[in-house]
């Protein structure tokens, strides 16, 4: 199997960003206190951090703002040379509040064993700064620095050690990122970057969460079409999560278009069933609902559980059984099927999740009547004790983040 090198979120902050008007970090890094658990690893450059972080509060208090920032770097860094135009406006959206003033994003992440920090703001019109440092030794160097120049209508650039050729730099679209548009022009230290934010696998996209739909199955099953061994996972594991499924077999059948009448080859997924000597194959879209989202959610965690990545889900319980999502993440926590540290970032209604997880794990979210929400970590709490039943003190109301009902 290939190696793709280390792939470790440190953590990230945001400000001006959809309802969090403040700045707000999200932080898997984890202090010596935390216990040694499976849930914890070091990263090859030495940082201690979580497998997996869950956010938790009421109905509209924020918590998929609180994923969207991941999403909004992961497209801007690798793809906002190629996927936008020139006349085109950046899709980001400040706080109804603020929304004359610029939104700020910065993410600190491990890649082939470096320390990195990237900073960006930005508004619908231009970026407004965009740097990339490097930690040597305690400090951080900078690798490039971008900052726009209202004096001069264009772009100051510094770099060092980024290897952009500087007259093609300075012709960077104001709508697309220093990194994105280095790596078309082969910039190694480019490419390395995007190979990096590539890597995030989310069902979040700037609109909000991408709501599961049949048409889903059909990508998930062109997905595992073509890797065997992931594949085989999948069946694996969705026939212990499905007691009334023996495997999950996609065929290649030619079906025909109603609208042309042409006949193609289309992969199809079928539920194999077993009773005795007698064997049913079941097409997928007859299975349950939630069999059906859980081979969708496969799409996304196994790749990264194979290479390493960063998992970003939006409602992990939609269609799900609570029991199912301690599956899901003992995928990450258990070492064999998570042997290059995979991180789960996610958001969740069903508060039994907590009863998995250690304080440092659980952000909690909230939103004032004013519309701004809050999101602080749980283990940052004073009073929190390790040995705390965190789901019963929740659900009573200890740490706040619960509905107003």
């Amino acid at each position: 199997m290939k190696y793709f090198g280390a792939v470790m979120l440190y953590k990230y902050q945001f400000k001006n960003f959809f309802s969090f008007a403040g700045e707000t970090e999200v932080s898997f890094i984890l202090n010596r206190q935390a216990p040694v658990t499976d849930l914890v690893f070091y990263s090859p450059g030495g940082a201690r951090l979580s497998k997996v972080l869950a956010a938790i509060g009421p109905n509209a208090s924020g918590k998929t703002n609180v994923l969207k920032p991941l999403a909004f770097l992961g497209w801007f860094v690798a793809h906002s040379f190629t996927a936008g135009r020139p006349e085109d406006e950046i899709p980001v959206q400040a706080h109804f509040f603020s929304d004359d003033a610029d939104s700020e994003f910065e993410i600190e992440f491990e890649h082939q064993g470096r320390h990195y920090r990237y900073s960006l703001t930005i508004n619908p019109e231009r970026v407004v700064h965009e740097s990339l440092h490097v930690k040597t030794s305690k400090f951080f160097s900078f690798i490039f620095r971008r900052d726009w120049s209202e004096q001069d209508s264009a772009y100051v650039i510094r770099q060092q050690k980024f290897g952009f050729a500087a007259k093609e730099a300075v012709r960077v679209r104001s709508n697309a990122s220093l990194i994105a548009t280095a790596a078309q022009y082969n910039v190694p230290c480019a490419r390395e970057l995007v190979s990096y934010f590539t890597r995030f696998y989310s069902n979040v996209n700037y609109s909000g969460r991408d709501h599961f739909k049949t048409s889903d199955v059909f990508e998930a099953t062109d997905f595992f079409h073509g890797r065997p061994a992931l594949r085989a996972q999948m069946s694996e594991l969705l026939s212990r999560l499905d007691l009334g499924l023996s495997e999950v077999i996609i065929e290649s059948r030619k079906i025909s278009e109603q609208e042309t009448g042409k006949s193609k080859v289309a992969n199809i997924p079928f539920g194999v069933h077993r009773m005795a000597e007698k064997e049913q194959k079941l097409p997928f879209w007859y299975e349950s609902s939630g069999t059906q989202a859980a081979f969708v959610l496969l799409e996304k965690i196994l790749p990264a559980l194979e290479h390493g990545g960063i998992v970003i889900i939006d409602e992990m319980e939609a269609d799900l059984h609570p029991e199912m999502i301690t599956v899901m993440l003992d995928l990450f926590i258990d070492r064999e099927h998570n042997p290059h540290n995979a991180q789960i970032v996610f958001t969740c209604h069903a508060h039994e999740v907590l009863n998995d997880l250690q304080k440092d794990q659980v952000l909690l979210i909230e939103k004032d009547p004013n519309g701004f929400s809050e999101a602080w970590r749980l283990g940052d709490m004073k009073g929190i004790r390790r040995d705390d039943n965190l789901y019963a003190k929740y659900r009573a109301g200890a740490y706040g983040a619960v509905p107003n009902l």
